[in-house]
């Protein structure tokens, strides 16, 4: 494990930026939200008291950089709030590769930020200035149709489906589709990237 260099991607009204421990309110107000419990919130933090889940959330991600991980909040430009995640995790654990995690907030919902923040974090990921990454791949589970628009809108291909893969907190598994982008892929056009 390589610590990696925080970074900042602007893009318009929303900026990439690392969570700060200031992001605690914004992350509790998101992890009231049951699909991100359910999808990305993990076992650990589901049993977690309520009032202390943002914290046992965030804490891991202010010093993901450290530990080799590009972890990002999606911040709103004008009020700085955080409003979203994107990530990019087990950088070069696999030669040249890393995976993808992202979640938006409700109230963020519906203005294509999951998308456009998956392909600016892919874009720094494959650039040589950035993470000098050839493949960027994610999952979620099929049931989660939200999830896999991002991934299409961003430009991560379909490649197949991974039976069982993904396991809820409550421990039901679910089929996963599996998705990557290349660095040598076409890259898609979204408004406001």
């Amino acid at each position: 494990m390589v610590a990696l260099q925080p970074h900042r991607i602007e893009l318009g009204d929303v900026v990439l930026r690392p969570f700060v421990a200031s992001d605690e309110d914004a992350v509790a107000l998101a992890l009231q939200d049951p699909g991100i419990l359910r999808w990305t919130a993990g076992t650990a933090v589901i049993s977690t008291p309520a009032d202390k889940r943002a914290r046992r959330w965030l804490e891991p991600r202010i010093d993901g950089w450290a530990r080799g991980n590009a972890v990002f909040a999606i911040a709103d430009c004008a009020t700085d709030q955080a409003i979203g995640s994107v990530t990019l995790r087990d950088v070069h654990r696999v030669p040249d590769q890393a995976v993808a995690a992202y979640w938006v907030g409700p109230a963020a919902r519906g203005r294509r930020l999951g998308a456009r923040a998956l392909d600016a974090a892919a874009r720094w990921g494959f650039a040589a200035h950035g993470l000098g990454l050839h493949r960027i791949s994610l999952d979620h589970s099929l049931i989660n149709e939200g999830s896999c628009r991002v991934a299409l809108r961003a430009g991560f291909q379909l490649e197949g489906v991974m039976r069982d893969y993904y396991v809820e907190p409550t421990g039901q598994r679910h089929n996963s589709h599996l998705h990557a982008r290349l660095s040598t892929d076409d890259v898609p056009q979204l408004a406001g990237s």
